[in-house]
This record gives structure tokens, C-alpha cells and sequence, in this order.
């Protein structure tokens, strides 16, 4: 069994420390990560620049590749340079932070996993619902037992997973829950503010705001304790409107 893990909190994130510590002994890992925090920057892809990779050593021991490119640019990279063969399985975190609802189209730590499965990799993404003082050993207990179901029981061929973990003791965690993806939008704020020499610049600031129905969702099994595991797929057709497209555009160009 060949596991890849990578993220995009960077692979010094104490993330992909419980990551690994949590998945050793499942199979021979390979990690390649971000060399410096790539949060939000979605399924971007490297092409202008070259990536720089460098082995990173713990105890003596390889630990893995530390990459200047993105999330995506690492399982790539992964796949198709740095390992003989291709993993078995690809897991993206743990992420420090939820990425449920609207989070998704804008996560690294999801596109990683996203990339694992275009390539034909069962894959998932993991992320840890919050930003303060994490219950990282719920983390990894949570991502030790999804690791060995999707080995034993792999999702449809193009379909992701997606795992979000409330930030509780293992003992308070209620129990693991099929979602959907929540209906969700960022409410931004633009704190604008001047440099030394005068000129304007924006910080950007902002909640996430859930949208009816709430029901069922990533969103509501979070606040609900439980762990939310919502499968993904990278098609993003429509295809209620695309059979409304289908029976208009006939019409209007006729009439």
C-alpha cells in the first residue's frame, strides 16, 4: 500500500505531522507539500516557474519533499516524477480550519485531494473545524479510521472525499455523518489601509454565511458534532439546467 499525503498549510504544519504520525504503518508513506502555507489558493497550477523541491530530513530519516508549487503542483508532481509507482491512495491535511460549504471551491487542502482523484487516485481531503487550540489527537484518530474504509471500500471513480472535524475530544464527537455540501457565501470586508509611501492597500476580512436549506449539510453535522463526510466530484455540470438549455436554445435560435 502506497499513501501520498500532502496539504496546503505547508509541510511544516503541525497538520501534516499528526497526518503522518496518524497513517504510519498503513502503508509506506510519501509526502509532498507546499514549502510555505498555500492556504485559498484553490486548483491552481504552476506553468511560468519551475517547481523546487528539497528532501526534508527528521531524525535522520527522509520525511519528505518540501515543493515551492501549489497543492496541486505537489500530487502532481508526486505522481508523475517522484514516486516509481503511483499511491494507492492520496490524503490531503489535516487542515487547520473547516473547509465545508463555499470553502471548497477556494481550498488547497480540497484541490490536493481533487488532483488525486483526476489522476484516478482514491483521494481524500481532511480538515479540522477550527483555528484555536486543536483537538489534533481526534484528528488523526478520525483520519486513521477514514483511511482504512476508503482502502477497503474506495468511492465511485472520479468522486472525492471530503472530512470535516468538529473540534472536540474523540469522546465527544457524536459519530460520522453522509452530507451534502452546504449552500454557503462569504460576507467580505476590505479593511483599507496605506503603506509607508502612501499608497492604498486592502486587507481582506469576512464570515461564512450558510444559506437555507441548512439540513443535512457539511455546515449543520459540524455544529451538530459530528463529523461531516461529504463526497465531491470535479464535474461541475448542472444538469437540470442543462437539460433547460437543451430544450431553449433550439426555440430562441428559431424564433
Amino acid at each position: 500500500m502506497r499513501i501520498l499525503l500532502s496539504n496546503d498549510d505547508g509541510i511544516f504544519s503541525p497538520g501534516m505531522e499528526i497526518l503522518a504520525s496518524a497513517l504510519r504503518g498503513l502503508g509506506d508513506l510519501t509526502i509532498v507539500a507546499p514549502d510555505a502555507e498555500r492556504s485559498a489558493v484553490g486548483h491552481a497550477i504552476t506553468l511560468s516557474d519551475p517547481i523546487k523541491t528539497r528532501e526534508l530530513f527528521r531524525n535522520g530519516e527522509l520525511f519528505g519533499y518540501a515543493a515551492s508549487g501549489t497543492p496541486a503542483d505537489c500530487v502532481k508532481l508526486a505522481v508523475c516524477a517522484l514516486m516509481d509507482q503511483p499511491p494507492d491512495l492520496v490524503v490531503s491535511g489535516i487542515n487547520l480550519g473547516p473547509n465545508a460549504g463555499i470553502s471548497i471551491i477556494y481550498s488547497g487542502t480540497v484541490s490536493a485531494a481533487t488532483e488525486g482523484t483526476i489522476l484516478g487516485i482514491p483521494s481524500m481531503a481532511v480538515s479540522l473545524a477550527t483555528f484555536v487550540h486543536p483537538q489534533w489527537e481526534t484528528a488523526g484518530r478520525a483520519t486513521r479510521i477514514l483511511a482504512e474504509f476508503l482502502i477497503a471500500q474506495p468511492l465511485p471513480v472520479g468522486v472525492l472525499l471530503n472530512v470535516n472535524i468538529p473540534n472536540r475530544v474523540w469522546g465527544d464527537i457524536r459519530g460520522f455523518r453522509s452530507t451534502r455540501m452546504g449552500a454557503s457565501r462569504f460576507i467580505e470586508t476590505f479593511d483599507r489601509r496605506k503603506d509607508p509611501r502612501g499608497n492604498d492597500y486592502y486587507w481582506m476580512d469576512g464570515f461564512i454565511e450558510a444559506i437555507p436549506p441548512y439540513d443535512e449539510t457539511d455546515l449543520s453535522a459540524l455544529d451538530a458534532g459530528f463529523i461531516s463526510l461529504t463526497p465531491i466530484s470535479f464535474d461541475l455540470t448542472n444538469t437540470a439546467a442543462l437539460e433547460q438549455l437543451r430544450s431553449r436554445i433550439p426555440q430562441w435560435i428559431s424564433g
